[in-house]
């Protein structure tokens, strides 16, 4: 019984407290007004009709605040999950908070440098948010932004898998317009910063079983050891979606149909979406953009020098 009484103790206090307020005791004065009126009454329904919006209204509130800690917790999670799965390391009913952190090493880099950047904390970085902050964003020029995305962060957050201390993969955040909507998502690459293992689009809004097929398991995995810049001057592809590349270039691309492998140059061609040219493009220009030295071309340069790999 006496943990009974502490509850009305508290409740008695709060009453006793709100009582000091002359506006709540004419809210007390007119709660019973109303209440002693007939259910025909106008002002009666229309005051608790009022009193129950306002109410609602609190609750929703109050959810909205009490939930996003999870919120934020499982947008965060979901965002761990999509890394190592991109990175070939999702496994199922594995913690994915204990894998990320034991195999995945996020970092900073500066876009115009290639260099990292280590006196900022990677983990706490949002680059998403950085890129809506004119203090953290650089506008792009038209004629250079091929992905339509109008402004970018000047630091990217990436994202290396290293096992034995040895670099495994180099994850790298894309984004770019596609026919509904921009399309963000990861590209891993081998430590050459050449050859593709994945890519996973982790937000997007295509038409579902069109452009939405960027998703699809089947289609990522014919990205797999793809190349991304032209060892060669690569020509406008038949039934390609890009122009022409040089040397040193990005010439990774969707072509309409299926790639031939048989001929020259479908290590740079991926099989487009079918009914969804414009989906395709829209990828086509953000692998190139973000591999132009408008993204992580400088950042790539270093990783394969520190690599001792060849560019």
């Amino acid at each position: 019984m006496p943990n009974q009484q502490k509850p009305c103790k508290h409740l008695e206090k709060v009453c006793n407290k709100l009582n000091e307020y002359e506006q709540y005791r004419k809210f007390i004065i007119y709660k019973d007004k109303v209440l002693a009126m007939g259910n025909d009454s106008l002002e009666k329904t229309v005051a608790i009709a009022l009193s129950l919006c306002f109410i609602c209204a609190i609750l929703v509130s109050f959810s909205a605040v009490a939930l996003k800690p999870l919120q934020i917790y499982n947008k965060d999670l979901d965002m761990k999950k999509n890394i190592l799965d991109v990175a070939g390391l999702l496994e199922e009913g594995m913690d994915i908070d204990k894998a990320f952190a034991d195999k995945i090493e996020a970092k900073v880099v500066d876009l115009e440098t290639g260099d990292y950047i280590e006196n900022i904390d990677a983990n706490a970085y949002d680059q998403r948010k950085a890129a809506k902050d004119p203090a953290q964003s650089v506008a792009i020029p038209k004629d250079k932004d091929i992905a339509h995305i109008r402004v970018k962060a000047k630091l990217a957050k990436v994202f290396l898998v290293k096992e034995g201390g040895a670099l495994k993969s180099v994850i790298l955040p894309v984004s770019g317009y596609g026919l509904w909507s921009t399309l963000y998502g990861f590209l891993s690459l081998d430590p050459d910063g050449q050859t593709v293992q994945s890519i996973n689009f982790y937000d997007q809004a295509e038409t579902p079983g069109l452009g939405g097929e960027v998703v699809n398991p089947n289609w990522r995995a014919l990205w797999k050891g793809k190349k991304v810049y032209a060892v060669t001057d690569q020509p406008s592809q038949e039934k390609g979606l890009i122009a022409e590349a040089d040397v040193g270039e990005p010439a990774l691309s969707l072509i309409k149909g299926t790639v031939d492998t048989s001929k020259p140059g479908s290590e740079y061609q991926v099989d487009g979406l079918a009914g969804a040219t414009l989906t395709s493009t829209g990828v086509t220009n953000l692998i190139r953009y973000w591999m132009s030295t408008e993204g992580f071309s400088k950042y790539l340069s270093k990783v394969r020098a520190n690599q001792g790999a060849k560019s």
